[in-house]
């Protein structure tokens, strides 16, 4: 039993560094990264938590997967919930949001000859991204753009704190072994050093929820940053034109990103000009100058009085 098991994992472990060791190029590896580790998990979890088997770790420290009345294995239907859950549905929102992400930018005309040409999932999940995205009108795409940002965010946070709730309870390290209600049963009794242990993994989940607090309250200070930008535009936005040709300036300077004449001239930290709400509007997405992508906070935007 562990002989074979122990193979599955070095199969697991061997499929990754065995094929990206192929005379292909690192680049093309790359862009198969994520299904390269798709199969090999596939493979290693059909072979032994599908297929009725421990795992490595699992018989390591002398664990076995019972269902919630704890007296019997977990059925096929759960065990294929959970494979499902924990390999191919990460694997699948990843690429959805991502393309998403991209149409919504409007970066994927690369991407659209591409995927015009190949059969593969990606290439088909685009080609749906795409249809659904072309049916949406432009402010509508401008509204979803910061949402599916904030959702690869919330998704980020949510398998933090129930990282930290496993920590402090000890049930359900996986978010799909809690949707598949599938429990572990230790084989042997407890031994005198595991209150100690719990005690520690306690303390460790709570430093992880204070982790995670701070963190949500550093992003709900930056949100509320955003905000202000978008009040401070709203006020300044009815401003006559003339105010901002004042001194003879040039009349021809443009924004870089609305290709229009510059109207409420913004300077980032690095001293590029743009539209105030055109960097304001940038800065909900990606935190960084449009032209030379240095990295700064939103609330150093410098709004300039009497500035063409």
């Amino acid at each position: 039993m562990s002989i074979r098991v122990a193979v599955l994992s070095a199969l697991q472990d061997g499929l990754r560094v065995k094929v990206c060791s192929l005379p292909v190029g690192s680049k093309r590896w790359l862009d198969w990264r994520r299904e390269i580790e798709l199969l090999s998990d596939l493979a290693y979890y059909g072979l032994t938590t599908f297929s009725g088997y421990q795992t490595l770790g699992e018989e390591y420290v002398h664990m076995v997967q019972v269902d919630p009345t704890k007296h019997r294995v977990p059925s096929r239907a759960r065990r294929s919930l959970f494979l499902l859950l924990h390999s191919f549905f990460p694997y699948l929102l990843e690429k959805v949001l991502v393309s998403l992400e991209n149409e919504l930018e409007g970066g994927g005309a690369r991407q659209r000859q591409a995927a015009s040409r190949s059969w593969s999932l990606e290439a088909w999940l685009r080609r749906g991204v795409q249809r659904v995205v072309g049916l949406l009108p432009e402010p509508q795409r401008r509204a979803c753009l910061p949402a599916v940002s904030v959702l690869r965010q919330a998704l980020t946070l949510l398998q933090r704190l129930h990282v930290a709730l496993f920590y402090l309870s000890g049930s359900f390290y996986h978010l799909s072994k809690r949707a598949a209600a599938i429990r572990y049963l230790r084989v042997t009794g407890l031994q005198g050093h595991d209150s100690t242990i719990r005690s520690s993994y306690r303390l460790l989940g709570a430093l992880s929820l204070l982790q995670l607090l701070i963190t949500v309250s550093l992003q709900l200070n930056n949100y509320r940053k955003k905000q202000r930008a978008r009040q401070e535009w709203q006020l300044h936005r009815n401003l006559s034109p003339q105010h901002t040709h004042i001194g003879g300036g040039p009349q021809g300077a443009s924004c870089m990103l609305c290709l229009e004449e510059r109207r409420h001239s913004t300077s980032t930290p690095c001293g590029h000009l743009f539209c105030w709400e055109c960097i304001t509007e940038w800065c909900n997405t990606k935190a960084e100058c449009p032209l030379c992508r240095e990295k700064f906070q939103p609330h150093r935007l410098v709004y300039l009085r009497n500035c063409s």
